[in-house]
């Protein structure tokens, strides 16, 4: 749902919810101190007490109740670490490989067909919207014609974020809103037709749009270009990105889910707390299948995708020079946050030249990850708590487990 330098604001916590889902409401208790961690594969070094492992409990300690991280080493060896408990009722530890929501994250794999399409000459960055998909941007002074593939990848495209549209009301972040709808899902048209009805930020310059530097976060820009994904090849997003990225991976364990709403098993209960309660409640049911975020996979096949992205394996090199090309996220002083296309980067102690990374957060999940830029240490992260209604928590939350990651990948690299 957002990359690490979006702050929680700018979004409302709503990057990638296409539904609304719930199963009551619990008090979090004293089992969310319990069951803190074990080793899974990997060296004494990094198990239980040392350094990957106090920072696995430093997220459970922030107020997640659950969580699975996995770092992958040069040699290909695998560290992973767990804490807190898979079900506050039922407790239990989480599982090693816990299928997730992998919410924005979703973004890199859609960007990896884009980019594969424009190596083939299929598709190019240039290709302005209107070119695929006539009068689909329009109204309301949005104008397709004046906004590129490019744009649409990099979040340079002044859209409207049409999830910022479908969760402004506060009257719908509540758990009986959320269980009224957690079946219901969305076409993309009407999706996009939502961020239609709002004015854009700016317009991209009609001479020159791949110059457009201004950046903001819009769901609605994947959303579009899983369609022109469907136009320009005839099939849809989900038959690409399996046939382009899961299948030659060999990734077992990453589906999309279409319009299911259900986790398969092994999984965590996903816990959300909504604005003006101090309760969890129980998401983890919840449509969510959009080009924005609708992937749900586990932290063993996160570190192959992004080690054979970051490796070249799935782009040439031209186009992934494109994907690591960036623009500021944030103008703000002492912010050093970067956006590509698909794939942002930032620095991290440890790693000279930062890592590369995106993330998600969905209706009670988080997905975290960071991978070198030459694809040899990766990390990824499940955590399976969001607050909406405590930002200060999440937000520590959040900086916890970008922590966690950072000190998985760049700690191996010293």
């Amino acid at each position: 749902m957002r990359t690490t330098g979006e702050r929680w604001g700018r979004s409302a916590g709503t990057r990638t919810l296409l539904g609304l889902a719930g199963v009551g409401a619990i008090t979090v208790g004293t089992l969310l101190g319990t069951n803190a961690g074990a080793q899974g594969a990997g060296d004494a070094g990094r198990g239980p007490g040392g350094p990957l492992q106090r920072h696995a409990d430093a997220v459970r300690e922030s107020g997640a109740t659950g969580l699975v991280a996995r770092a992958r080493a040069a040699d290909g060896r695998d560290t992973a670490v767990r804490a807190g408990v898979a079900d506050l009722a039922e407790g239990g530890a989480v599982p090693w490989d816990a299928y997730y929501r992998i919410g924005s994250d979703t973004k890199t794999f859609v960007a990896v067909v884009v980019l594969q399409l424009v190596a083939e000459g299929t598709l190019d960055l240039d290709d302005t919207v209107g070119r695929w998909l006539p009068g689909v941007v329009a109204g309301n002074g949005n104008d397709g014609d004046r906004i590129t593939v490019r744009n649409l990848l990099q979040h340079t495209s002044g859209l409207a974020n049409y999830t910022d549209i479908l969760f402004g009301d506060p009257s719908q972040l509540t758990p009986e809103h959320y269980r009224a709808q957690r079946f219901t899902a969305r076409t993309p048209e009407e999706k996009v037709a939502l961020a239609m009805t709002r004015a854009p930020g700016w317009l991209p310059d009609a001479d020159d749009p791949a110059s457009e530097t201004r950046w903001a976060y819009s769901n609605t820009n994947y959303i579009l270009a899983g369609m022109i994904i469907e136009r320009a090849t005839g099939h849809t997003w989900e038959r690409e990105v399996h046939e382009r990225v899961i299948e030659p991976l060999g990734l077992r364990r990453t589906m999309t889910m279409g319009t299911s709403a259900y986790v398969p098993q092994p999984t965590a209960t996903a816990y959300l707390q909504f604005p003006g309660t101090r309760d969890l409640t129980d998401t983890t049911l919840s449509v969510d299948g959009g080009a924005d975020g609708g992937i749900v996979s586990t932290t063993g096949d996160m570190n192959t995708f992004l080690r054979a992205l970051m490796d070249g394996r799935l782009l040439p090199p031209e186009q992934l020079a494109q994907m690591r090309t960036t623009v500021p996220e944030s103008q703000e002083p002492g912010v050093d946050t970067r956006y590509g296309l698909g794939i942002a980067w930032r620095p991290a102690e440890g790693c000279p030249d930062g890592v590369w990374h995106h993330g998600g957060t969905s209706f009670g999940t988080v997905s975290e990850t960071a991978v070198t830029e030459d694809g040899e240490v990766s990390a990824a992260a499940a955590v399976f708590t969001t607050r909406f209604g405590d930002e200060e928590r999440f937000a520590r939350q959040q900086e916890a487990t970008i922590a966690l990651v950072d000190r998985a990948v760049c700690g191996a690299r010293r």
